[in-house]
């Protein structure tokens, strides 16, 4: 992770401690909500295919072991 960003996410944590105004404790409660909401409706269709084939497939049995997968999608992990 960026240390630009764990910097400004530990600035951000110091003044959270010390906000005193509700209303503003309110308004970061609706952005963690809304931030957490269920995904997989904003997804594309073809993201939520390629989702479903994969579910199909590993009900099936066709799974890959996690090493061999690790190994060839590590570029986008």
């Amino acid at each position: 992770m960026d240390n630009t960003l764990i910097d400004t996410k530990n600035e951000l944590i110091q003044w959270l401690s010390s906000v005193e105004d509700e209303k503003v404790i309110d308004q970061i409660l609706e952005i963690q909500k809304e931030n957490s909401k269920d995904w997989y409706p904003r997804l594309s269709s073809e993201e939520r295919e390629s989702i479903n084939k994969g579910i199909a497939d590993a009900d099936k049995g066709n799974l890959v072991e996690r090493s061999l997968a690790k190994k060839l999608y590590e570029k986008w992990l």
